[in-house]
């Protein structure tokens, strides 16, 4: 069945009853399990990883409940999920800029050295990609690092699995990363 045939019957029946609960997973599970034959190895392992975290870790709160604690200036792996084109998904790597209720505003990252190379820094790289910021080779990280400002977003915590490195928030790196995101997202 296709995706959005798919869609559509879900979106106009009434599947409350057991049979059809019953027929739409199945005919859900037959049509991922098509999806999942059909990707390369590398992308099939981030969705069945994400998969995996998604059901031991979405009824949490917040990744203390994992014994994972975090502060403004963490650079956590986080696993943001499923993800358009576009978007940082799955497993990376990503710096908390702020807490907000129980959720952190978390700016993905990259160590790929493509995108690395073509991400703006104001002193090193003033014509690079806006979007993109250089970080350099942040302590606690094994390679330069990029920041993928136009996916910031809030994520509950728990979807943060460790936190690996940390850039002090008084220091010069993180008020240029405040300064970009707000230039970035047009405030302040």
């Amino acid at each position: 069945m296709k995706a959005q045939e798919l869609r559509i019957q879900l979106e106009e029946k009434d599947i409350s009853s057991t049979l059809r609960v019953q027929e739409h997973i199945e005919g859900y599970l037959e049509d991922q399990k098509k999806t999942y034959y059909e990707m390369c190895a590398k992308e099939l392992k981030g969705h069945l990883i994400s998969e995996v975290n998604w059901r031991e870790r979405h009824h949490l709160l917040s990744c203390e409940q994992l014994g994972v604690n975090v502060r403004v200036g963490d650079i956590c792996y986080v696993d943001f999920g499923r993800a358009y084109l576009q978007e940082a998904g799955f497993q990376h790597f990503g710096l908390v800029l702020s807490m907000c209720h129980g959720k952190a505003f978390v700016i993905p990252m990259t160590s790929n050295p493509v995108t690395y190379a073509q991400g703006y820094h104001p002193e090193w790289n003033p014509c690079g990609k806006q979007h993109l910021l250089q970080i350099g080779l942040v302590k606690g990280l094994i390679k330069p690092s990029v920041l993928f400002l136009n996916d910031a977003k809030f994520i509950n915590t728990a979807r943060i699995i460790d936190v690996k490195a940390h850039i002090s928030i008084g220091s010069e790196l993180f008020g240029v990363i405040e300064k970009r995101v707000k230039e970035c997202i047009n405030i302040g």
